[in-house]
């Protein structure tokens, strides 16, 4: 988003807002003047003066603690600030984008989150859907984090096999997207002895132990054409049809079996000419 508008010549600057601490809150925001507290040596122009005519990212802005919310309110209404120790009003012009995985309104009605503050944040929402929602998205997302990964380890390009990205496809992910790159992360280090003896699960409990699909990773490294691999999601598209007797839909399909939404699936079958066992 930053970006594609007019800002992205200006700086974008990204805050999480779990990690800061509660005594450290305004500093961090609004900045302070040197000598405002012990341990102030130096001016500082905090997060908001930093991110002035571009774009300030508030990440996990459910975990701000309600006694600081107020704060952060005024200079969204306003578009000021003053900084700790300082009494000159500072005007700045900044865009903000919020994300959580809270549901805010649930906050809001517990008492958790100002009502005024969610109103003045909840501009233009977007809902992400979890990533066990979106099986689609599992498979190019791992590849993405792999080639960053060996890019910032100077290593070869690798490839997951097609039995390794089934795998991750099968996984229910309740770590989410997060847990997906970690994952990724470390069959990157861990693959220096070969791909074909990298285990993509380690020690992540009973979620992977309850997949319904069972995968061996050790398997050949021959390389697959674009053709093979659609002709091994094929067979794949037509096992799942078989055992579910062409059924699509429902906790009894072939969609859940696959992951798949029931609307991709059946986009899938028409476009790859499969017919649908006991049809």
């Amino acid at each position: 988003m930053h970006e594609r508008s007019h800002r992205k010549a200006k700086p974008l600057i990204k805050v999480n807002c779990a990690s800061i601490p509660k005594e450290l809150f305004a500093s961090e925001f609004f900045g302070h003047v040197k000598g405002a507290f012990t341990g102030a040596h130096a001016n500082r122009e905090g997060k908001f003066g930093a991110a002035n005519k571009g774009t300030l990212f508030l990440d996990e802005v459910g975990e701000i603690p309600p006694e600081l919310q107020a704060q952060l309110l005024r200079v969204l209404q306003e578009g000021e600030y003053e900084r700790v120790g300082e009494e000159k009003v500072r005007k700045v012009d900044v865009r903000i984008i919020a994300a959580t995985n809270r549901a805010l309104e649930q906050e809001v009605k517990a008492g958790r989150f100002r009502e005024d503050l969610y109103f003045r944040l909840n501009v233009f929402p977007i809902m992400v859907s979890p990533l066990r929602d979106r099986k689609e998205d599992i498979t190019p997302l791992a590849e993405l984090f792999l080639r960053r990964s060996l890019k910032a380890m100077n290593r070869p390009a690798l490839k997951f096999s097609p039995e390794q990205l089934a795998q991750l496809v099968s996984y229910n992910w309740p770590g989410n997207v997060r847990e997906l790159q970690n994952i990724v992360e470390r069959f990157a280090i861990s693959s220096i002895g070969g791909p074909t003896h990298t285990k993509l699960f380690v020690g992540i409990g009973e979620d992977m132990k309850s997949c319904s699909t069972a995968i061996s990773l050790d398997t050949s490294e021959a390389i697959l054409t674009e053709e093979e691999m659609v002709q091994v999601q094929v067979r794949n598209i037509e096992k799942a049809l078989e055992r579910c007797n062409g059924k699509i839909y429902g906790p009894e399909g072939a969609a859940a079996l696959l992951g798949l939404k029931p609307t991709t699936l059946s986009t899938r079958i028409r476009a790859m000419g499969i017919r649908r066992s006991g049809k």
